[in-house]
């Protein structure tokens, strides 16, 4: 909104300072500060809300060392990364841009399944809360409405260039950024088509075309890559959910990955930084850089209250939009390849899940008695009954996430 209020009274009337709101750069930085002002400062408002209306934790009893002083803690804190992420993308991003609006649906979307889940298991003292079943119903609705827009919306696009290139007069005296928007303007023959090219890691020719993967079905093609779409979706915000089980695990992770999504987002919505790197140019997705530092704002602000020990858990609320939300972003910049990679944090612990339980169901067909891999699962939860402690366990969980980051952001050129 104040992007085009600011538009305006530049553009009318010269009023001072209000260009500046023309870059996404400033519009980045004035979101994160005023994600991590609404988290850090009403973020305690909620918290003691929450313990006044007794929205307590029920936590279950699995033998883990410190888990008793967790009960009663106020849960459903996802509202206060909600509003963390929703009110600096509405107020500085383009929100008539359709990355942004599919953003905007999405982490409201799953954050009303989370917070219908949380609401279930506080006010009706149901502790398996929202059924499974209606949670993946919910997960393949936004996958629908995702896989759907990015195939068939017009303003869905991937800039294509000739190899023909056209000079271009660059002034000594002009700003970088100048010539930056001069370059990007001028500097290539282009042609902007709807195409489902993706990108592949580590490969010299790194694209993928889905076209040629799904071509077997035909005029249903659309079908194929929607289904993709709904996995990718459905797979990420089960991992991060998975991922929340101790002090400030996933927020910490989903803000380290949010970081390394702006940048590349960033990268992929910048002609000559595009061109230079050799990655497709998508046109308009610079747009979610806006998003993204929102995002990131709303998991630090809200670690404040969530570290160890915790003041306050985000519950599914929170856990669920953040999970759905980067997978959205990834397969809008054309980078869901990469997801293994940069959310491997997320991967392994939905993996440590999916093992234990097979082998468990394996060996009690088989010797009439179930057996673990794990002392408990999800991954951290083994650690934890290690006896490592909570704080330790998620620290070097972080320091995973950032080598994880750096190894795609690695991709960008090392092939």
């Amino acid at each position: 909104m104040l992007y085009h209020l600011f538009g305006y009274l530049d553009e009318k009337f010269d009023f001072f300072g209000a260009g500046v709101f023309k870059y996404i750069s400033f519009r980045a930085v004035a979101a994160i500060i005023v994600s991590l002002l609404i988290t850090s400062v009403y973020g305690k408002r909620l918290i003691n809300y929450l313990r006044y209306k007794q929205v307590g934790e029920t936590v279950r009893d699995l033998g883990l060392d410190g888990q008793v002083q967790k009960q009663g803690t106020p849960t459903m804190g996802g509202l206060i990364i909600l509003a963390g992420i929703l009110v600096p993308t509405l107020l500085f991003a383009r929100i008539e841009n359709i990355y942004i609006i599919l953003l905007i649906v999405s982490t409201i979307w799953l954050g009303m399944i989370g917070f219908l889940d949380d609401y279930i298991k506080v006010f009706k003292k149901n502790k398996e809360g929202l059924h499974g079943r209606f949670k993946i119903v919910g997960q393949v609705g936004l996958g629908l409405i995702v896989g759907t827009t990015l195939y068939f919306h017009n303003d869905v696009r991937v800039r294509e260039y000739t190899s023909q290139k056209v000079s271009v007069s660059v002034k000594e005296n002009q700003s970088f950024a100048q010539k930056l928007d001069q370059t990007a303007a001028k500097s290539f023959k282009y042609q902007d088509k709807k195409s489902l090219i993706t990108t592949i890691p580590f490969f010299k020719n790194n694209e993928l075309d889905y076209k040629k993967i799904f071509s077997f079905l035909g005029d249903w093609t659309w079908v194929g890559y929607v289904v993709l779409v709904i996995f990718i979706i459905t797979a990420v915000s089960n991992g991060a959910n998975i991922t929340d089980g101790i002090d400030g695990l996933a927020a910490g992770v989903s803000a380290i990955i949010g970081l390394t999504l702006a940048i590349l987002a960033y990268v992929s919505g910048n002609i000559v930084f595009a061109e230079y790197l050799g990655i497709m140019y998508i046109p308009n997705s610079g747009e979610m850089v806006i998003f993204c530092a929102a995002f990131v704002g709303a998991c630090v602000g809200f670690l404040w209250y969530n570290s160890y020990p915790a003041q306050v858990f985000m519950g599914d609320t929170g856990s669920l939009a953040l999970g759905g939300v980067i997978a959205v972003i990834a397969l809008s910049i054309r980078k869901e390849l990469l997801i293994p990679v940069l959310c491997g944090v997320f991967l392994v612990e939905n993996l440590s899940v999916m093992i234990q339980v097979s082998y468990f169901k394996y060996t009690k067909k088989k010797y009439g008695e179930g057996r673990r891999i794990f002392k408990m699962s999800p991954l951290h939860h083994h650690y934890q009954k290690l006896n490592y402690h909570e704080a330790k366990i998620v620290t070097r969980f972080w320091i995973v996430a950032i080598v994880l980051a750096a190894i795609t952001l690695g991709t960008l050129k090392l092939r």
